[in-house]
């Protein structure tokens, strides 16, 4: 996991609505679905992913996808058209572990004894935590380098993220238990509240808002394939 540089922008939203929805935010529904969209008409290139030129002058890049041997079922790729190219940003650094870790989990040896934890305490009122400063890994298996296993974390915090954010491990599934969440990524924004759930994929950067004061919640850190609904089916 690494740090991005400072992404300069606000979200515009209602305190008079906990949910943290506003008519501003508008969502194309579905899981696994393929989806499109563009800030000014036009902006997507007509059946082609990476013309020699795009419309408008934008940088094409390809931010995540499955390999061309993968079966079409299978496939899966976020494509981009940026008005600037992402490596523009200036080098990645090492960020202190703190309270988060990756697999495999041998820091410390697994107990045998049957182990509980109470919820995460708010962080105090006069302490700024952020998304990101506000995560603790509590359990996992697996290993990042070989790309199987997951981890659960739980998160707390009071202070919206002044900074963005990339998971290069895994996809996050993130699902609040306290406090609504305002998520922007390079694809948009989303406001989740308790009972609901966010998929984060591989390596796309976001930030983390507050609307309404104060969020707990649970994190899911899926290192191997990306996230599928169960097939339905009678047992």
């Amino acid at each position: 996991m690494n740090m991005a540089p400072t992404m300069n922008s606000t979200v515009k939203i209602s305190q008079a609505n906990a949910a943290a929805r506003t008519e501003e935010l508008r969502y194309q529904s579905g899981f696994g679905n393929e989806f499109a969209t563009e800030a000014l008409p036009g902006a997507l290139p007509i059946g082609q992913n990476s013309p020699q030129r795009t419309p408008f002058g934008l940088y094409a890049e390809l931010l995540s996808g499955t390999a061309f041997t993968a079966p079409r079922h299978c496939n899966r790729r976020t494509w981009t058209y940026r008005i600037r190219p992402s490596a523009s940003h200036p080098a990645f650094a090492p960020y202190r572990a703190g309270t988060v870790a990756s697999a495999p989990f041998n820091q410390t040896p697994t107990s045998p004894d049957r182990l509980r934890w109470d919820p995460l305490p708010l962080p105090a009122s006069s302490q700024e935590v952020d998304f990101v400063d506000g995560i603790y890994t509590y359990a996992g298996n697996g290993s990042v380098d070989m790309q199987i296993g997951c981890a659960a974390h739980l998160y707390s915090a009071n202070s919206s993220m002044q900074r963005v954010f990339t998971d290069s491990d895994g996809e996050l599934l993130i699902m609040p238990q306290l406090g609504g969440l305002v998520i922007e990524s390079e694809l948009g924004r989303l406001g989740i509240a308790p009972g609901e759930i966010c998929v984060i994929p591989r390596g796309v950067r976001f930030r983390v808002m507050l609307p309404v004061g104060a969020s707990r919640g649970y994190i899911c850190d899926i290192y191997s394939n990306a996230f599928q609904l169960p097939e339905l089916r009678r047992i």
